[in-house]
């Protein structure tokens, strides 16, 4: 960990780690090696088994046997993809790290080249075949809402080489690229006053209370963001053109056809959606800022001022207890139940907390697999928003835990759903803080940034969305 992470580390308390024992003990270990062969021998017996024959099986009763083997070996092969990526994302620039989760992805896509056929073939088995067969069996009627999201998939299949063909491919394709994209993201260095920072420690920057401090922190993201100008733009046309290739192939007719197929919602509602928010943007987005500009005695806003903190708002540092505290305690207000399923996340090392060079940006909830249980990642800085992004991704933790008795199909989850319980966590844990702030000019300020934050959550997200359909 490097010094400015260790010192940020101290300043917050004893910032939890991940402990990936839970998956494996190390990439070198026996463990994994023996786990990676019983992957590539069950995908092996998994072809033979049912290749060709699931339209028999289907006839015959025997079809939930194949459902059920192929979600053991989902959840096997989950696991190993699991760890290889989290130990990564601890420190995506380190080589060793790389090379072992590329060579550990390489080996997942070549044996699950061999079960590729499965969700293929049973997209070939007749509806009324199906449909009788899910009627007939209530264990294999559970499987029904899978089922169908697979068959929204059924207009848009290739032929089973060209799959393959694909399927292979996305090795050097789109996913070379979007890796490239974040290594170099991680290792992005910012010179601020004669001091090197990371990406998060300098995004942080951009809700300082200090105005020259914002602007320095602005200003260093530009800088070195336009040196790399020249290879995100190669990064995004290649997506782009790549995504196009696919697209065509397949025969979609909107460029974001597979994305709302891949969400669980019709192309009508993301359109309406999009449609309501840009109506909205002069009473929402354009509003709010124009009172900020007032609010600061401005004519108008700085781009580095856009998540400014108010001159009224409670910029304390929050230490790691406390902010555990907090969330919990909001947690446990709503359900005690909800909180007993959220304290494991605390004292398991299933979170990963400290800023760090190499470290990837952001944070994320990872589900890996019913077999094992979640891991959360953060940057977490110690402000009132990092307390917020965790009860946020502690929402997608606590409903990850809960779907895991589902199974490996089951236990998936749409955007349109899994951002439902992550926010909710997030409200919980806002009206806590609410409630407990009695000064008119903090709660006017607490509420403040609540809005930025719906902005940042509904405004922003179409915007991307629109801009991403432009490009």
């Amino acid at each position: 960990m490097s010094a400015a992470a260790q010192k940020g580390h101290n300043q917050f308390g004893n910032l939890p780690v991940w402990d990936l024992n839970d998956l494996y003990p190390g990439k070198d270990s026996a463990e994994f090696k023996a786990a990676l062969e019983e992957a590539k021998t069950l995908a092996a017996k998994f072809e033979a088994d049912y290749k060709g024959k699931l339209a028999d099986l289907t006839a015959s009763g025997g079809l939930i046997k194949a459902i059920k083997d192929s979600e053991v070996l989902g959840d096997l092969t989950g696991r190993i993809g699991s760890f290889s990526f989290l130990q990564y994302a601890q420190r995506s620039t380190d080589p060793d790290r790389a090379k072992f989760m590329g060579d550990t992805n390489e080996a997942l896509t070549n044996l699950s080249t061999r079960v590729l056929f499965f969700e293929l073939e049973l997209n070939r088995i007749d509806d009324a075949a199906l449909d009788a067969a899910l009627a007939a069996d209530p264990e294999l009627g559970r499987y029904k809402t899978w089922f169908a999201e697979l068959r929204k998939a059924k207009p848009y299949q290739l032929d089973d080489k060209l799959e393959e063909l694909f399927h292979d491919k996305s090795v050097t394709g789109f996913s070379a690229w979007n890796r490239l994209f974040d290594e170099t993201m991680s290792s992005l260095e910012f010179e601020i006053d004669g001091e090197t920072l990371n990406l998060e420690s300098t995004l942080n920057l951009l809700s300082d209370r200090d105005e020259t401090k914002r602007e320095a922190g602005f200003k260093a993201l530009a800088k070195t963001f336009k040196a790399n100008g020249r290879l995100f733009t190669h990064i995004t046309n290649v997506l782009a053109k790549d995504k196009e290739i696919s697209d065509r192939w397949r025969g979609y007719e909107d460029i974001a056809d597979s994305r709302h197929m891949a969400n669980s919602v019709e192309r009508e509602v993301v359109d309406a959606l999009q449609a309501a928010v840009e109506a909205a943007y002069p009473r929402l987005s354009h509003r709010y800022y124009k009172m900020k500009a007032k609010w600061f005695g401005k004519d108008k806003l700085n781009a580095w001022d856009r998540n400014a903190p108010l001159p009224t708002s409670d910029e304390r540092i929050w230490d790691w207890d406390t902010a555990v505290s907090t969330v919990l305690d909001a947690y446990g207000r709503f359900s005690p139940d909800l909180a007993e399923v959220a304290k494991p996340f605390f004292n398991s090392g299933w979170i990963d907390a400290p800023t760090g060079n190499g470290k990837l940006s952001g944070a994320f909830a990872h589900p890996t697999v019913p077999s094992a249980h979640p891991y959360l990642m953060l940057n977490y800085l110690g402000r009132t928003r990092d307390i917020m992004t965790l009860a946020h991704e502690l929402g997608h933790g606590v409903h990850q835990r809960l779907a895991s008795a589902q199974g490996p199909i089951l236990a998936n989850t749409p955007l349109t759903l899994a951002e439902t319980a992550s926010v909710f966590g997030e409200m919980l844990t806002f009206r806590a803080l609410l409630d407990k702030t009695t000064d008119p000019k903090q709660r006017f300020a607490l509420l403040s940034g609540k809005v930025e934050d719906m902005i940042n959550t509904v405004v922003r997200q179409i915007a991307f969305y629109s801009f991403e359909r432009k490009v």
